[in-house]
């Protein structure tokens, strides 16, 4: 799960993104409201974590353009304001939810989430193929009865792969979905993310490599 945080109090903005890498998602931030769109436009996230009240470029102008675009992120607004009125306010304009600060930062994560799931709404919270199961919600994998202590980039992809349904994933769309823009597409950080993935998961191997085009379940 790819997420865009745009936060213009940089102490909350990066304590908001470390949070989220350490619920296995892959997170890039964005300090004020002209970066965060571009961002947004430029990247395919599934979930964008707009702080309403930004200098500069309002989140309200921000969301108006993401929709103008198309965009298939779902918003998230985040406000100091937290009446009722200000809340239909930050939906009316085409916000997907709106939470109020300050939040508990579980809650966040959860809503997140959600949001995410709908962005692909065939996906289901709890991914299955044979006794690999995926709880995207509470981020966790088992296998059997095995639970799989996974990094946040492994989590990622078998996530990714398991609800492809064996469709061929490239290497490419892995390192635009599961890691950030800090990723650097020359490197064999897949392959290596994917070699410990593999040791984890164990035997039989359910991680096949497609000659020339990437990987499948």
């Amino acid at each position: 799960m790819r997420v865009l945080v745009i936060e213009d109090d940089e102490e909350m903005g990066r304590a908001v993104a470390t949070g989220l890498r350490r619920a296995r998602m892959a997170v890039d931030l964005a300090l004020d409201g002209p970066a965060g769109l571009e961002r947004a436009l430029l990247n395919d996230y599934d979930v964008v974590v707009l702080d309403r009240d930004l200098p500069g470029l309002h989140g309200d102008e921000i969301c108006g353009e993401l929709i103008a675009a198309q965009c298939r992120s779902r918003v998230l607004m985040l406000t100091a304001a937290a009446t009722a009125e200000d809340m239909v306010d930050g939906l009316g304009i085409g916000a997907d939810d709106y939470l109020p600060k300050p939040f508990d930062f579980p809650v966040l994560v959860a809503r997140i989430g959600a949001l995410a799931r709908r962005a692909h709404p065939m996906v289901p919270p709890v991914l299955e193929h044979g006794d690999i199961v995926v709880d995207t919600a509470r981020r966790r994998a088992h296998r059997g009865s095995r639970p799989l202590e996974l990094a946040p980039k492994e989590f990622g992809v078998l996530e990714l792969l398991i609800a492809s349904k064996g469709r061929t994933v490239s290497s490419e769309e892995l390192l635009e979905r599961v890691w950030d823009e800090a990723a650097d597409p020359f490197t064999k950080t897949v392959k290596v993310t994917m070699s410990r993935l593999r040791a984890k998961l164990g035997d039989p191997p359910v991680i096949e490599t497609v000659a020339k085009s990437g990987y499948r379940i």
